[in-house]
């Protein structure tokens, strides 16, 4: 596909790294927060498109990864943008239930979004952000 269809066009053509992967970052669409990210394959955009629930693919464990398929904090798609070059993609998403993040506060409850700490600009530590 040309620069300017693939820049202009309408036709769907990730292209995905040479591992086969696109990265997807994964947003809030009521509050905008950007809840998570993680990497996609064709299959998982295709699932995600066809099922409606945000689906990636695993590098750790080299599969398919619903997300919230075992804690129960799925995330269904509202809309999925492409950036221009067609090489990175949104998901505009609400959830379900829960958290995004497969880790827990300090009540033992799943985080709000993978984005809980940020780094101190005056000593380089991380702080604590969450909500």
């Amino acid at each position: 596909m040309s620069n300017i269809n693939l820049e202009t066009g309408n036709r769907l053509d990730i292209q995905f790294n040479k591992d086969g992967l696109a990265p997807a970052v994964v947003q809030e669409t009521i509050s905008g927060e950007i809840l998570m990210f993680a990497w996609v394959n064709s299959e998982a955009l295709e699932t995600s498109i066809k099922s409606g629930f945000a689906t990636f693919w695993s590098r750790s464990r080299q599969e398919l990864w619903k997300k919230g398929e075992t804690s129960g904090n799925m995330m269904k798609i509202q809309d999925i943008l492409v950036d221009c070059d067609q090489d990175c993609i949104i998901y505009k998403v609400e959830k379900t239930a829960g958290g995004a993040c497969h880790t827990k506060n300090e009540k033992n409850e799943y985080r709000h979004s993978c984005f809980y700490r940020k780094v101190n600009l005056e000593n380089g530590k991380l702080v604590y952000v969450e909500k």
